[in-house]
């Protein structure tokens, strides 16, 4: 924590003791600048991308790994400092063997859960490259790529674009990825972050080497954990034994570890308590669905759904014991200005999609289609309080 950081906490203050002190830095879907244990995986992506230290873009690849592993963690962080390099005119470091001095290529990082149209592809990478904001509406697809051409094609130097959950669910297939890339000037080369194995995506087809991320460790993610807990919660707060037990339930899984120390935190914040006990902790773990779903896909979702969500996520069991009656619940709600049709057609959607899960409820007479039951595979005590928090 810098010396601004701990200022802040201060004056943020009041007359008396407090648990929660900034909620987002618990988050599962936020980043820190230096993720821990994750030094071999920095030092093999600086391999790959070393070709950048002399100017000269590096070759495709793909970096790969399980949910909750820290890849997006990884490469958001490296590519914010990658980014922060000298670009074009102006020299990059070097060592003192090399005499010349370089340019740097620019570094973009797309999350394609979000960057879900051609348009909205070309139209956040060119973002990261100008100083002007490129407006969402008012303007082509075909403009905002001739934009592009006509940036790229002035550096001498290109860009890496980093692409973000290219495999597993919600994601772009492979064709559709390699199309986007067609439609840009050569000295562009790309980073693919997936969850699929090598051998499961035709992806590395494209690509020139491949980068695997491994789980974390018990110790490293107790260490993420205590980490956030001095970000986001009082002095002492957690205890390093609540923080080895929510680590070794999570088996390597730092998204659900965290989404575990949120729900913790936020119960014992309820209870006006400034420490987490072994009830918080229970209390969480017993609310966090197996398998679950990452809550950076359940976040980038349309602000229509989002909102069907939110209220669903607020309805009480019995509210949700079939699609008719959760329709009905969530539409009474004035807060919700849509039509019963729309609300159950996105309860169906996001079903397919795997955002919800449709369970058949037990002892229905037979007649007709069987109601089912709306259950979460993501924790809604934290996509509530996500969601509160951006509105």
């Amino acid at each position: 924590m810098d010396l601004d950081e701990r200022i802040e906490r201060r004056q943020r203050r009041d007359d008396g003791p407090r648990l929660l002190r900034d909620l987002e830095s618990l988050s599962p879907v936020a980043h820190v600048e230096d993720p821990s244990d994750r030094g071999p995986v920095f030092e093999r992506l600086l391999d790959h991308l070393d070709p950048v230290f002399d100017g000269n873009l590096p070759p495709n690849a793909y970096l790969h790994g399980p949910f909750g592993c820290g890849k997006s963690a990884v490469v958001t962080a490296l590519f914010s400092r990658l980014g922060r390099l000298p670009t074009e005119t102006r020299s990059v470091i070097h060592t003192s063997t090399r005499a010349a001095e370089p340019t740097s290529p620019g570094f973009v990082y797309v999350d394609m859960r979000t960057a879900t149209s051609e348009f909205a592809f070309y139209r956040n990478v060119l973002n990261a490259l100008v100083e002007e904001p490129i407006p969402r509406h008012g303007i082509s697809t075909d403009e905002v790529r001739a934009r592009l051409h006509r940036r790229l094609g002035t550096s001498r130097t290109g860009v890496v674009v980093a692409v973000d959950h290219v495999t597993g669910p919600g994601s772009v297939d492979t064709d559709e990825l390699v199309d986007l890339f067609a439609g840009l000037p050569s000295n562009v080369s790309w980073l693919g972050i997936g969850r699929a194995p090598p051998a499961e995506t035709q992806l590395v087809e494209y690509t020139a080497s491949t980068i695997a991320v491994d789980r974390y460790r018990r110790q490293p993610l107790v260490d993420v954990l205590m980490q956030r807990s001095s970000l986001g919660l009082a002095p002492q707060a957690l205890e390093h034994t609540l923080a080895r037990r929510i680590a070794e339930w999570a088996d390597g899984n730092a998204h659900d570890a965290l989404a575990v120390l949120f729900i913790a935190a936020t119960h014992a914040d309820a209870a006006n308590r400034t420490r987490l006990t072994e009830h918080d902790v229970t209390e969480a773990t017993t609310e966090m669905p197996s398998p679950s779903i990452s809550l950076g896909r359940v976040l980038a979702l349309p602000p229509n759904e989002r909102l069907v969500l939110r209220r669903l996520a607020e309805l009480r069991p019995e509210e949700r014991v079939s699609v008719g009656r959760t329709t009905e619940a969530i539409t009474a709600d004035p807060a919700v200005d849509l039509s019963p049709g729309t609300v159950k057609r996105f309860l169906y959607e996001l079903a397919e999609d795997g955002v919800v899960e449709r369970v058949r409820v037990e002892g229905s007479d037979g007649r007709g289609r069987p109601p089912s039951r709306i259950e979460f595979p993501f924790p809604p005590t934290v996509f509530r309080r996500l969601y509160d928090l951006r509105q």
